[in-house]
């Protein structure tokens, strides 16, 4: 399964991924860096910059910065990812930013439930938006 991400929100992009990666689907994620979070873009970088100066350096907690991994994390969060079943799941999942050549000529899906037409807030945040705010490059 391929899924687009384009103009989808992101938490109903992650429910539908590890409930596909559960049942033993192979699932590519492209153009990771076009996923919507919903709600006001200085909360959510606000919320984002607390958790990533909690802590330590060396001993975490780590927020990734780089799109797609920042999508995986997102879909992780859906997993039973410290049992067996959970870690089988999570390495089924790939994801991208952009469309890798190899998935070019493959049909992709989108899910209607996830886009962002269907909610009537209009404040919303791209994942790579936040991901420069973070400090990526």
């Amino acid at each position: 399964m391929i899924i687009n991400a384009e103009n989808l929100i992101l938490g109903r992009i992650a429910t539908v991924a590890a409930k596909k990666a559960l049942l033993g689907e192979k699932v590519e994620i492209v153009n990771c860096e076009k996923a919507i979070i919903t709600g006001s873009k200085k909360e959510i970088a606000a919320r984002y910059k607390a958790k990533r100066e909690m802590g330590q350096v060396y001993h975490g907690p780590y927020i990734l910065r780089r799109p797609e991994r920042f999508v995986k994390r997102a879909i992780r969060g859906m997993l039973p990812y410290k049992q067996e079943k959970g870690r089988k799941a999570f390495d089924n999942i790939r994801c991208h930013i952009g469309v890798p050549e190899e998935l070019k000529e493959k049909e992709m899906e989108t899910i209607e439930k996830a886009n962002i037409s269907k909610v009537p807030s209009l404040k919303y945040v791209t994942v790579g938006n936040i991901c420069k705010l973070m400090g990526a490059k």
